[in-house]
């Protein structure tokens, strides 16, 4: 895929904290319930960490009870992009910012009305802008 921001890894690194760095860059997962968005109910707009782009609105927030902030849909169609994920022995499909390519986390079939879907995203993948800000 080629993604309208590209950087090196050095590039990346510079620009976020290593526990960012590791989650967006490297596809890794923080532990549950330690991010800083999980429990988050305030209104606004969860926007990729790395490069800005609006990714989730808190109406499409709820509590999944798995520790990971988790959105019923996205922004729009085309703010995320998926692809399929073999690793850790199981198959589940990935979620990636559509702008810069960064891990946000994983999408399962088992969220709430209307779509069904439950976007189980990385706190430290998300910049939060408060609705009023």
């Amino acid at each position: 895929m080629t993604f309208k921001v590209q950087k090196t890894d050095a590039e990346w690194q510079a620009q976020l904290t290593p526990e960012q760095f590791r989650v967006t860059r490297k596809h890794g997962t923080e532990r549950a319930f330690t991010g800083e968005y999980w429990n988050t109910k305030d209104a606004g707009t969860y926007n990729c960490v790395c490069c800005g782009h609006p990714l989730f609105v808190s109406d499409t927030k709820y509590d999944s009870g798995t520790g990971w902030p988790s959105f019923w849909q996205p922004v729009g169609p085309d703010s995320v992009e998926t692809k399929t994920d073999r690793t850790l022995w199981m198959v589940r499909t990935e979620v990636h910012c559509s702008n810069c390519g960064a891990h946000l986390g994983h999408v399962f079939e088992d969220g709430p009305a209307p779509t069904g879907l439950r976007y189980c995203m990385n706190s430290a993948s998300l910049a939060f802008a408060p609705k009023n800000a």
